[in-house]
């Protein structure tokens, strides 16, 4: 089933390889604002450019105006190359998804959302650190137990303290329980992993929390109903939908109403980052998911969806950054600037 279904999340090649520098951007713009220049680890190593912040009212959450897209159009602007810079510039006037490393937790979520609210807007994380993550493939890792877990989830909501925040909770989590990827053994721990974490970013009074849900080509809403109760639906703020996949925002709306009608109407967020295009059905269909070509960005991120249940179209997945060592690509969660170039260069 792994090797060859479509519909799958697929988070896991591109965390594989995640780093802890690739946060020190976020801490780095925390410092930008200071008035020094950070250390991120992509595109040009000088002070990023100047990237103002979206309207609040129709976009609220913080623009990093250190990221790797940021760099990179300093670094085509540098060379002459407006063409370019224009085309990235797409990409690095939106806020992303924040992913948090395992490491000094509270640090980092401090600097990611004193860095935001003194732009007076919200941070978005997304907190992907739980136990036998991803089944032990590609991305595996996390926590090293449940009481490494919750004593880091801890470290991350004493960093956010009072301040806004959205946390985009576990991508993969709860979908590889319900379609057995995760051992048998493991299950009952994640489940109390799940709810607890809830229930403790909820003691931030400013903490919104979003749990996963996978995306519309994975499992069904019959299948996930239960599962996001027992995981604690009930007082979260919502769940995500389409995390890093390319499901089109029309199919995942569809997909989270029905969803939502079975857990009380919960709202719910899609991720627009790469679903311009929809899902790619061309090469091998075990590798559909990496790096596929002919996608696009798609709706920029907003809170004014024009319905009631979507609460917002994010960008959870940071454009630009590869799957994995597949096409061509470098190895996971590195800046590949060609492949941003062809997401903002693409026609929907």
């Amino acid at each position: 089933m792994y090797g060859s279904y479509t519909g799958r999340s697929r988070t896991r090649r591109r965390m594989a390889g995640l780093r802890t520098t690739g946060t020190a951007a976020a801490l780095g713009a925390a410092l930008l604002l200071a008035g020094c220049s950070g250390d991120g680890d992509g595109g040009d190593k000088k002070s990023a450019p100047t990237v103002e912040q979206q309207p609040k009212d129709k976009d609220p959450y913080w623009v990093n105006p250190d990221g790797n897209a940021a760099r990179q159009v300093a670094a085509y602007t540098e060379d002459g190359d407006d063409e370019k810079a224009a085309l990235i510039r797409k990409i690095a006037q939106q806020p992303v998804g924040e992913w948090v490393t395992p490491d000094n937790p509270e640090s980092q979520v401090r600097g990611i959302t004193e860095a935001a609210a003194a732009a007076d807007r919200d941070a978005l994380l997304v907190l992907y650190n739980v136990p036998h993550r991803d089944c032990g493939q590609f991305s595996k890792g996390g926590a090293a137990d449940g009481n490494a877990y919750r004593a880091w989830l801890d470290g991350v909501a004493q960093g956010i303290g009072d301040r806004s925040a959205t946390v985009i909770l576990e991508p993969d989590a709860l979908l590889h329980l319900v379609d057995g990827c995760t051992p048998q053994e493991f299950h009952e721990e994640r489940y109390d992993l799940l709810k607890g974490a809830v229930e403790r970013l909820k003691q931030q009074p400013a903490t919104k929390v979003y749990l996963d849900a996978g995306n519309a080509g994975w499992q069904s809403p019959d299948a996930l109903y239960q599962p996001l109760q027992r995981a604690g639906i009930a007082e979260a703020d919502g769940f995500s939908l389409n995390v890093s996949n390319f499901q089109t925002t029309a199919v995942s709306t569809e997909f989270g109403k029905k969803l939502s009608e079975k857990i009380g109407n919960k709202p719910f967020v899609i991720d627009t980052s790469r679903n311009g295009n929809g899902p790619y059905t061309g090469g091998d269909p075990a590798e559909s998911w990496c790096n596929p070509p002919g996608r696009a960005l798609g709706e920029a991120p907003t809170t004014q969806t024009g319905d009631e249940l979507v609460d917002a179209y994010l960008w959870i997945k940071r454009p630009g950054e590869s799957d994995g060592d597949c096409k061509g690509g470098p190895k996971a969660g590195d800046w590949w600037p060609e492949y941003a170039l062809g997401l903002a260069g693409t026609t929907k």
